[in-house]
Formats: C-alpha cells, structure tokens, sequence
C-alpha cells in the first residue's frame, strides 16, 4: 500500500493542500511550514487508533482556530491553481471577497487516495475501488473498461475524513469515510479494523519513543499484539495472577492491622452487606488500567540493574522503536510508515541506518528532518519541499538543479551548500567564502554592540549559502526562490549584465562598490580598529617577512586577509571591531535585512532613515 494523493483542507495552519507523494520520500522546509501537520493528517483518516481520542479534533486543529457556522475563511488562489471543490475562493488581486454564509459549517477534511494494495485489500475494499492514472496523476474516470488494464493504471482506494464542531451537542466530532460513499449514496463509515487493514504508522518524535514499550493504546508494543491475536490472553492471565496478590498482608507491615480495624469500625455502623473485608490490590484490575501501569524494564550497563524503557538515553529509546518496526513488518507486510525527524539523539551513522532500514521494512516510508544526514539519502525526486504561504495554501515544489549544478557536485556538496538552503525561508546567496563567513558574523557582532538597531541574520531566519564564484549567484539563488524561498544576493562590484542576471533572481541585491570585501573593509574602517587586531595576530612568517605592519598596516593586512580567506581571517577582525568601526555599508545592510524580515508597524509612517537602501542594495524584480 502506497499513499498516492493528499488533500487537505482547514487543518491547522494549511487552509488546503494536495500533494503528490513518491514511494519513498522526505518531507523538508522551514519550521512551521506544516510538515507534522502533514503526517497528522494522514493519521487522522488512517491511523487505527487516532480517533479513540476524544474530541478526535478541537479548536486549535481548524484553520485559524474558526470552527462556529459563519466563521469560514475564503481561500486566496495564485493564478494557475485551481480551485479545489466546495471551497469558498478568491481571485488573487481581488479587494472585497462576498459576505460569508452565516449557515456555511467550517470542516477540516482530508482525503488520502492510497494504491498499491494486495489481494487482500482489494477483496476487503472491493465495493469502493476506484483508479488511478499514474502517469497524469488523476483518476481514471474514462468511459472504457479496457483502460484499466494498462500498466500506468492501478486500482485505488480514496478514504476522507471529515472533522467539525456540533453545535446542538456544543462537541467536536470526527469520522472517516469511504470517499465514494459521499457522493454515491448514504454515506459508510471507514472503521478501525478498515484502517487495521491498510496499515499506516505514525512515529511522532515526542511520542512514540516514550510509549513504545508500554501497552497503551496504540503503542507499538500494544500494535505487535494485535497483529499476532494476544491481546485477550494477556489481560486474561494477568488480571487472574495479579488478583491473587494482596498488597501488604504480612502483618508485621502494619498496614492490614489498620484495615482490619477499620473493617471492625464499619461494622458498628452498617450491615456487613454494605462492605466487608478491605484489602489492597496492585490496581484496579481493569485492562484500561494496566494498560497505563504495565511498562517494560530494561537492563542497564554491566551490573544487570533494570530501569523503565522510558528511562534509558534518547537514542538507546530509538533504536528500540526501530527494532520494534522490524517486528511489525515482520508481522504485517504492506505496511507504510511515517516517522518524524529520525536524526533526535541519534548519531549520523544511526541516522542512515533508520532510514535504510525502514524503507526496507515498509512499502512506503515518509519523513521529516533537518539533518544532512538523512536528507542526503534521499534522491532529488523523494525530497518534496513544502512552501506555505500567509493564506494558509500548502504547496510542493521540486528541486530542479541549474545548469551549472551537476547532480555529482550537487551529491558533493550537499552538506556544506545545499542542505541548509533547503531548510531555511530566507536565503542569502553570497559570491565566496570571505562574504559568507564575514558578513553573518559582522550581523552577529553588531547586535551585541547594538541590539535594538541590529539582529543576527540566524534570528532573521536567514541562512547564507557560499556561491562558490561570483557567477554562480544568480543559479543558486534561482534555485532556492523556485523553491519558495525568499532570496537575497550578496556581492562586490558587478559588470552591467551580470547585475542584471543576478537581479532577475533575487527579492533585493547587496552589492558594494569594491573589488572585494577586504577592499571595502579596509578603505572604510579605523586605524585603530587596524592596529589593534594587527598587534594581536599571529602573523604567518611568510607575511612578515614581507611586511612591517607596524609601517604599513593596511598593505599587510590585505595580504593575510587573502591568505586567511578560508580561514575566516577577515571575519575574525569584524567579531572584534566596534560599531563605528564597522563600514557604513556593511550597517546600512543589516538594518535593510532586518527592516525586510521584521516590517515596521502598519501604524508607522513610511520610510525611516535606518529603512531605507544602502548604497548599492536593489530590489531585485523577476
């Protein structure tokens, strides 16, 4: 079983989505973009244990919290996006939308259209299988039986589920449904043994690990029971055994002294048919409530002493649930898994291992993280990067490497100039090394000296990618904003053409006058500022052989910032400058970046001094 389509609509901060899944596939983007969400809402229409929760959902799951009939939020469609059905929509550009309907009910819906099912799936969900066209990605809804026996058609199964708030019973209500169900007829209900069937998983990282060897519902442990039938025996034999105990009986315990005396008591007061004979038992008795006291114990180190699972190290936890997946797959074939962020706790090599492992294990595996680790196991067509916009609309987008980035450089270079541009909402492209380890530590340093005027690009949520070459701006930056990222450029004095290639790319361009950032730093800083991180350094000999800084201090410097530059030399002079003695580019060009991530107040006036451009800083235009 493979999960083919996602829509979704109204849950949590995604006012609608649908999403193309591949086989296997690692779900990336800035934090808050919707990734967990995601996955909880596959689990809401497939995960067999999600809706004993009660309420299944409640006012923070819908769109904006709006849940009341009335409170439906009308979506903003770009152009080219088409309108998904039964859903309120505004033209992009629009300035009034039409009153809302005062009847119209808020509904979280989601709908997962799954393919790749076995025989026995097929026979089970034979009265609602439809079919899906692999190669357009649409049902096959042609007039021609015959069509369906073509190799990009296979058979699927779509299930919806529909969330919502009863006004009468003043309730939160959830339930899945056949999808066919709901336009053919009365509707009919996707039950938990349905789900059981399909077999999806959800590892949540906060969750999963701390409840994977207890028997609460849903666990993993309670799942490997179920699938080989030994639920009834287990609770059967020991509720038997543990009724048998009473707890502190010894009488030299002093406690069943007091109960009886107690008991004594009683019977002065009431007939013994009211209660006789108090004793204490382990618990009550109830499999609910072993289910919550039943935990495993595991042993630690050499001395043989066992401890809760729960107490042992975070990464020791998950490599625990990786062995307890292997079990389930072992036990239930056709099995999809969605795990979030494997890397918690977990060295690099672990990382790959859990990957490689459940893939192996499942017909499907969906992931979200923000390792290198584990995204670089993942080929460009199984990294679905998500983008969510201020209106609430969830979309994919596919990496697409420009010509001048090879997919073998691309694999090279994935840790040190991809990986992190792919994580990030804002992307500063710089042209080499020196600018991208220079710049973000003059940011850093100048908010310290002066935090009200200044922020580190890191709290601005911009990472800075090196360009490797003054003509590879423009591409890389390209590729980022293709992907929904919000770019920036930065660089020294450009000829006319490539400026305006480097323009077309990004939302604003910083580019100095200079030949070079050392350049522009030592034509604009102090003496002072020159001398003192001079008289500090330890010059190489080769340099000061060649220079007296102490003459010529500038001359010198120049030298052991081009010597340094994969060093970071010129960053560790800015680290130690102090704010006038920084160069008014480099602060007119952080107030610019924060003034762009952090607008003023709508209330404000317009352009403040510290707002507007620094020199040679263009909004860029596509």
């Amino acid at each position: 079983m493979k999960i083919a389509r996602l829509t979704i609509q109204n849950f949590r901060g995604i006012r609608y989505a649908s999403l193309l899944l591949p086989n296997h596939g690692v779900l990336i983007g800035d934090n808050n973009t919707g990734k967990s969400s995601v996955l909880e809402a596959i689990d809401l229409a497939l995960g067999p244990d999600r809706l004993n929760r009660r309420p299944p959902v409640d006012e923070h799951d819908f769109f904006q919290g709006k849940y009341l009939p009335g409170q439906d939020t009308e979506l903003v469609l770009p152009e080219g996006v088409p309108p998904p059905p039964g859903m309120p929509v505004v033209e992009e550009g629009e300035v009034e939308a039409a009153p809302p309907d005062s009847a119209a009910k808020p509904r979280i819906q989601v709908e997962v259209l799954v393919t790749d099912l076995n025989e026995e799936q097929l026979a089970h969900f034979a009265d609602y299988i439809e079919f899906w066209d692999k190669t357009s990605d649409q049902l096959y809804q042609q007039a021609n039986p015959e069509g369906i026996d073509k190799a990009n058609i296979l058979a699927a199964l779509r299930v919806t589920f529909i969330g919502e708030y009863d006004v009468e019973d003043d309730d939160f209500i959830g339930e899945t449904f056949y999808t066919r169900s709901l336009t053919e007829g009365e509707r009919e209900s996707f039950r938990k043994r349905d789900k059981q069937r399909c077999g999806f998983l959800y590892l949540r990282t906060r969750r999963t690990g701390s409840r994977a060897l207890s028997l609460e519902h849903g666990s993993l442990l309670d799942i490997i029971l179920r699938l080989r039938e030994l639920r009834p025996r287990i609770w059967e034999e020991t509720i038997a055994q543990v009724a048998d105990y009473n707890v502190a009986s010894n009488e030299k315990l002093g406690v069943s002294g007091i109960l009886e005396s107690i008991a004594k008591a009683l019977k002065t007061y009431v007939p013994k048919e009211w209660g006789i004979d108090p004793h204490l038992k382990i618990s009550s008795l109830t499999r609910e409530h072993l289910r919550s006291v039943i935990t495993a114990f595991m042993a630690t180190g050499d001395s043989g002493h066992a401890a809760p699972f729960y107490r042992q190290g975070t990464g020791t936890i998950n490599m625990l649930v990786l062995a307890l997946l292997s079990q389930i797959a072992d036990g239930k074939q056709n099995v999809v898994f969605a795990m979030e962020e494997p890397e918690t706790a977990i060295p690099p090599y672990t990382q790959k291992t859990i990957v490689h492992e459940v893939r192996k294990l499942s017909a499907q595996a969906l992931f979200t993280s923000h390792s290198p680790y584990v995204l670089e196991e993942f080929e460009l067509d199984e990294t679905v990067v998500l983008h969510r916009d201020a209106a609430g609309l969830l979309t994919q987008r596919k990496i697409t490497l420009p010509d001048s980035v090879k997919p073998k450089r691309y694999r090279q270079e994935f840790r040190t100039r991809f990986c992190e541009g792919l994580l990030a909402r804002r992307v500063l492209v710089a042209e080499g090394a020196t600018e991208a380890m220079s710049f973000p530590v003059a940011a850093r340093r100048l908010a310290e000296l002066n935090p009200s005027t200044y922020t580190p690009l890191e709290a601005l949520g911009i990472c800075t990618i090196d360009a490797g070459a003054q003509s590879q701006v423009a591409p890389l930056a390209g590729l980022y904003r293709d992907l929904g990222k919000t770019t920036y450029g930065l660089c020294d004095k450009q000829a006319a053409a490539t400026e305006a290639g480097i323009l077309t790319k990004v939302d604003a361009l910083f580019m100095h006058g200079e030949h070079g950032m050392e350049d522009l730093v030592l034509k604009n800083t102090t003496k002072t500022a020159l001398e003192r991180f001079a008289k500090a350094l330890d010059w190489p000999t080769h340099i000061s052989a060649k220079f007296d800084w102490t003459k010529d201090v500038v001359s010198a410097l120049k030298e052991y910032f081009i010597w340094a530059k994969g060093q970071g030399g010129l960053a560790d002079f800015l680290a130690q400058c102090t704010e006038p003695e920084f160069p008014e580019w480099i602060k007119d060009a952080c107030k610019k970046l924060k003034a762009a991530c952090e607008p003023p107040p709508l209330e404000e006036e317009a352009t403040t001094p510290s707002d507007a451009a620094p020199e040679g800083a263009v909004d860029g235009t596509d």
